[in-house]
């Protein structure tokens, strides 16, 4: 018998960007739970145990990416947890160097993002 895909969570406050996001993850072989924004994942993650990283927007409105990083590990959410930015990668790798990866939104994020996302599901 198979092993169920892994379920990553998807966070983004815009849904046309949490779909593409989704669709990348999806034809890598997870699962995705999409929430809009970080009030909608911390409800997500309470809902869904099954969930095993979080792959977030950094700029949202009520509540940045680096902010649901920080409430999730709070709450004792220990799972990879992947930051998706528009900002300098290597100022937020060394304010957040707790966080287990930062990746540009740029036009390569397709080809990047699930490999990133293997490694660090791999590593947890």
């Amino acid at each position: 018998m198979t092993e169920a895909p892994a379920t990553i969570l998807v966070v983004d406050d815009d849904p046309f960007t949490a779909e593409l996001t989704g669709m990348i993850i999806e034809m890598a072989g997870f699962q995705t739970v999409l929430a809009e924004g970080g009030v909608d994942a911390l409800e997500k993650i309470s809902e869904n145990p099954a969930i095993a990283a979080v792959v977030s927007d950094m700029n949202m409105p009520f509540m940045s990416g680096v902010e649901l990083f920080a409430e999730l590990r709070q709450q004792g959410f220990r799972h990879p947890f992947l930051l998706i930015t528009g900002e300098e990668v290597a100022d937020l790798r060394t304010a957040y160097p707790a966080i287990d990866a930062i990746l540009t939104k740029d036009e390569q994020l397709q080809e990047n993002l699930p490999g990133v996302l293997e490694t660090i599901m791999a590593g947890s």
